[in-house]
């Protein structure tokens, strides 16, 4: 697939990380870079000042040793302070803002943030405008994810899609499920295909792609001239990789070998630690050995025994004995471990902003 840009930013492709809470911290995305990703959007970071000096916000908005373009996706209600939330995020480092409406979760539409600003047109109007004033003068492009709607009778992602372009949004991400679905039945892609067939800016598909067929599915039937995968990089970040070899070649890579996975997961582990420290760093690793893990001979028995450490360290050795142990007995990954999707419903973490 050819590379598209967002304002004047080139991207090096069309397979975008979708911003998953609890998920897509630096190491994530620069692991999902490396293996094929063209572009990676951060963990959504709270337009509210008096959370920016918090430890979880500073986190979030580490990009240290990222490779560009750096993306910060916002939250809010406010369009003044989703406005000043933009301009924090730049003079860290952002290239691009992006503006929440479509994370479901029900502690951020309860405050009428992410998809829940879809009910008021007028307001969300208004935060796209304001953001896109504010981030100009430091030429920023914005960007806007949203749903399809916020409920089956009130999907309204078209209207509000003219609008953003109007106001000078720089590209679009629909993810085909109302607010209503959260992440629930199937996604639906005939509201991104008429969202695509509204405006001229680059419009991206989001929601159930899951392997490469999927991704030239999905394509086909919206138009849509990139592709953001959540879910479905969980434990698979090489992922980006198959769907483009696929879409290039009509064929399928060979599953990835054993040692490899060994050397990513590791690698990852390391990041991870140096990023949110001893104590922090084993328990919020351990989903992501967990999704590595849970399709694969005996994982379910080895993320039990995962749980129970506490050191760093510990938990290291123990992820690479067991893929040691796994190499004697296979090159490559079973194929059923590639069909392996996470369960939308195990944790509030991991799921699409």
């Amino acid at each position: 697939m050819s590379a598209l840009h967002i304002g004047h930013i080139p991207l090096a492709n069309r397979l975008f990380v979708a911003p998953m809470a609890g998920v897509t911290d630096r190491p994530f995305r620069q692991l999902c870079k490396a293996l094929g990703a063209g572009y990676a959007v951060s963990e959504m970071v709270t337009s509210r000042k008096d959370l920016w000096n918090s430890l979880k916000t500073s986190r979030r908005a580490n990009h240290e040793g990222e490779p560009g373009p750096i993306a910060v996706q916002i939250a809010g209600t406010d369009a003044e302070m989703m406005a000043e939330a933009a301009l924090y995020n730049v003079d860290r480092g952002a290239e691009i803002i992006d503006i929440n409406m479509g994370c479901p979760a029900k502690k951020v539409c309860n405050k009428w943030a992410g998809s829940a600003l879809m009910q008021n047109e007028a307001l969300a109007v208004e935060i796209a405008e304001a953001v896109v004033a504010a981030c100009a003068p430091r030429n920023v492009p914005v960007t806007l994810k949203m749903r399809t709607g916020w409920c089956q009778q009130h999907k309204n992602a078209v209207q509000l899609a003219r609008a953003f372009e109007g106001v000078g949004i720089q590209m679009l991400t629909v993810h085909g499920r109302t607010r209503e679905q959260g992440y629930k039945g199937h996604a639906e892609y005939d509201t991104i295909a008429a969202v695509k067939a509204a405006v001229r800016v680059p419009v991206v598909a989001n929601g159930d792609i899951t392997s490469p067929e999927k991704a030239r599915a999905v394509l086909a039937a919206t138009g849509a001239d990139a592709l953001m995968v959540g879910r479905a990089a969980q434990g698979r970040p090489w992922i980006f990789r198959e769907i483009g070899h696929y879409l290039a070649t009509g064929e399928h890579l060979a599953p990835p070998l054993v040692a490899e996975v060994r050397r990513l997961l590791l690698d990852h582990l390391q990041d991870h630690y140096g990023l949110y420290g001893e104590a922090t760093g084993v328990r919020s690793a351990r989903k992501h050995i967990a999704w590595y893990v849970r399709a694969l001979p005996g994982g379910e028995a080895f993320r039990q025994h995962i749980n129970t450490i506490e050191d760093c360290s510990a938990q290291w050795q123990a992820v690479a004995d067991y893929f040691a142990d796994l190499e004697r007995r296979m090159e490559r990954l079973p194929a059923a471990a590639l069909d392996a999707e996470a369960d939308p419903n195990e944790e509030q973490e991991g799921m699409c902003a």
